[in-house]
């Protein structure tokens, strides 16, 4: 009954969570023609929905009124909604606390909604990355408690998100979702679901951990090979060797090498944090992960080296750090998006700041942003602007930057991100990671 539905484009899908996944999904699973109701907490985000203006890059306002206007999607606080719905997509924040301890607490009210507005036919989706068992262990047990069983009388599984925010070839379509139910036949049902709604290729598992750990390892890859190259700008700079040069020759070698870029740490929702999900569950079976504890420090530790070289640098011009103007070009986590999640120049721009140092910054795609109950804004690239800094720091890689401008009107330039690589055998004020 629910799998004709799903293909005959019946059903009625709710996503919980209206962020980067969760917003982007239900747009695309309208698009193809389903009807979507999205749920989420912060009355600002549906109010904007509502009037058709996106706060998620890659959602256009076109999109947004066209759905809404003809009702392939609805958004609302209200989770009562849910009675009405076939489907349930969860895509809720998973953040870690500041000890570095998972926070499933929206993970765990979005069940308790879904609980209390529960019935036969259902199909439960988990897509917020999280540690292995999440699922299982806290999902299944408050579905079960409603005397139906997985697999015959309601569905239930896991399929990470994998957006890349920012990444113009890949996205929801054209990425193999990865699903595992908690049955056979709740694999089945999500990857049906999955290839009907989005039209996507489908990789399924044996269970939601093995799903949960395939996520968890993509991440896990990247944050190391990232702490490794991080590592290793650090000992280059002690040695006086331009580590950005040294990947270049590695990358000749067609096979056995693949390039990890260092820089001022390591930010987005996944890769800083997915590791530390798999670090704290591990605990429980007595292990301790080495090489993941390892990388996190390292990552983490690179905010206070981009700190202390700037103290060095500006040493050398014989200016303190304390009163010093800085300006920052860059507070994005990653080019060409507008997400600060664990961006590591906010870490760059504290760290500064507790010194004494006056920091601005300028970043196209985040004309202001609040950090720690300060509000910031972004300042115009003027060549006046420029010139009084005592150094720029580029800590982002957005790509049709002027560049050039800053170079020519800077004191001194602070690359993090290699950005200068084309221009700096002509420029003596340059100064890389």
């Amino acid at each position: 009954m629910l799998l004709s539905k799903i293909k005959g484009k019946r059903v009625a899908i709710g996503i919980i969570g209206l962020g980067y996944v969760g917003l982007p999904l239900a747009i695309e699973i309208a698009k193809n023609g389903y009807k979507v109701l999205g749920i989420d907490i912060d009355i600002d985000k549906i109010n904007y929905l509502n009037e058709g203006i996106s706060y998620i890059d890659g959602v256009t306002n076109e999109d947004l009124k066209y759905l809404i206007k003809n009702k392939l999607l609805m958004v609302t606080t209200d989770s009562t909604i849910l009675k009405t719905v076939d489907c349930i997509i969860i895509c809720v924040p998973t953040p870690i606390d500041e000890y570095k301890v998972p926070n499933t607490s929206y993970i765990e009210n979005s069940i308790k909604e879904i609980s209390k507005n529960f019935h036969r036919n259902m199909l439960v989706v988990l897509e917020s990355t999280t540690y292995p068992g999440t699922t299982e262990e806290l999902l299944l047990p408050n579905l079960k408690a409603s005397g139906l069983q997985p697999g015959k009388d309601f569905h239930l599984a896991y399929s990470a998100e994998r957006m890349d925010p920012g990444n113009k070839e890949y996205n929801v379509k054209n990425t193999t979702k990865v699903v595992g139910g908690v049955t056979d036949n709740c694999t089945k049902m999500a990857a049906a679901f999955y290839k009907n709604t989005i039209g996507c290729d489908v990789y399924k598992v044996s269970s939601p951990k093995v799903a949960e750990m395939c996520k968890i390892l993509e991440n896990t890859y990247r944050n190391i090979n990232i702490a490794l190259a991080n590592e290793m700008a650090i000992i280059c700079d002690k040695i006086g060797i331009d580590i950005w040069e040294v990947i270049d020759a590695a990358e000749t070698k067609p096979y056995g090498f693949q390039s990890f870029y260092p820089g001022p740490g390591v930010g987005g929702h996944c890769i800083p944090v997915d590791p530390l999900y798999l670090m704290w569950k591990a605990r429980e079976y007595d292990y301790h992960t080495r090489l993941i504890g390892i990388s996190d420090e390292i990552n983490s530790s690179m905010p206070d080296f981009v700190l202390e070289k700037t103290i060095k640098i500006l040493n050398r011009v014989n200016k303190p750090l304390k009163g010093a103007k800085i300006l920052m070009v860059g507070v994005a986590y990653k080019q060409d998006i507008d997400d600060i999640r664990e961006s590591p120049a906010l870490k760059v721009l504290e760290r500064l700041e507790k010194e004494g140092a006056i920091v601005e910054y300028y970043d196209p795609f985040v004309p202001q942003f609040r950090w720690k109950s300060k509000m910031y804004k972004s300042k115009d690239l003027a060549i006046d602007k420029i010139k009084e800094k005592d150094i720029v720091i580029i800590t982002t890689a957005h790509t049709k930057m002027e560049y050039n401008k800053i170079v020519e009107n800077a004191q001194i330039v602070f690359d993090t991100k290699n950005v200068t690589k084309n221009m700096e055998n002509n420029r003596e004020n340059i100064i890389k990671l």
